[in-house]
């Protein structure tokens, strides 16, 4: 996994030069180099790696999956969304520049991120890269964390139904871990059938981690998240512990995760990075 995160972090860097205008590369790379646990390029590269691919053909994806993902925690944290000051344990890109630079450094990402894909994957074929577009602008549009973060806003102070919450919790979140395991496998050549496959883990471990995310709000401490806790009771956001409560969040967290492991086993997929990730999850969701 280390090994995983210092060659994004490597790749990241170099992907992002500073040039002008100065300031806009300067907060791009603020956010995107800020840590964090790079889950979802290391998805990627594992999934490449388990199926026989080339991980430096998946390094562009990988990174351009991180690159989206940070620019949905960017346009989060603005006063018109979340009004969150901290990020990462750092001051929230709006705080640390302005807000008018974070909107922006927030939009070149989502470009920047696709022009990374089509100008670094040297070695994927065209049928390849398209596909990779495919998969980028579904899970980057209204068909994925844009709707997601849609109906998660409007919710906002109102009771809503499991079905509305799921499609939150599987728009806003969990495409991002399907985007990432089927990215991989699309390098990696694999057939339609393992793609599903794949989406099938991804939605079920991106489910499972925004859950985990939401009973962590509750029960963790600033310095652990990096981010003001607290805030989604307090703007009666819709969560998967306020609908059902902590115990019952726990207890989804971990019937998922066993899907997740009964999926790994069924297919015999082997990967003790996925594992782990998966482990760390359940982990973590303990209440």
């Amino acid at each position: 996994m280390k090994q995983y995160i210092d060659l994004i972090e490597k790749t990241l860097d170099e992907y992002i030069p500073v040039k002008y205008p100065e300031e806009i590369y300067e907060s791009m790379r603020y956010s995107v180099l800020a840590g964090g646990k790079r889950l979802r390029p290391t998805i990627c590269l594992e999934t490449c790696k388990i199926f026989g691919g080339n991980i430096e053909d998946a390094l562009p994806i990988a990174c351009a999956i991180e690159m989206l993902h940070v620019q949905s925690l960017i346009h989060d944290d603005l006063p018109c969304m979340d009004n969150d000051d901290y990020r990462r344990g750092k001051l929230s890109n709006h705080k640390a520049f302005s807000e008018s630079t974070a909107v922006l450094a927030g939009d070149a990402l989502i470009s920047y991120a696709i022009q990374t894909v089509i100008e670094k994957s040297k070695n994927l074929s065209s049928d390849k890269i398209l596909k990779l577009i495919e998969l980028y602008t579904k899970a980057a549009g209204v068909e994925g964390i844009i709707g997601g973060q849609v109906v998660d806003i409007q919710s906002e102070g109102k009771k809503i139904d499991g079905e509305a919450l799921e499609y939150i919790h599987t728009h806003k979140t969990a495409d991002m871990f399907r985007f990432a395991f089927k990215a991989g496998g699309v390098v990696a050549g694999v057939s339609e059938d393992i793609l599903n496959i794949l989406d099938e883990l991804g939605l079920k471990l991106g489910f499972a981690f925004q859950i985990c995310d939401d009973i962590l709000d509750e029960t963790s401490t600033f310095e652990e998240m990096g981010k003001t806790l607290g805030k989604d009771e307090a703007e009666e956001k819709s969560t998967y512990t306020r609908i059902y409560g902590l115990k019952n969040a726990e207890c989804k967290v971990n019937c998922l995760l066993d899907e997740c492991y009964d999926i790994l086993n069924k297919h015999n997929i082997k990967s003790e990075v996925i594992e782990n990730i998966i482990a760390s999850v359940k982990r973590k969701a303990k209440v």
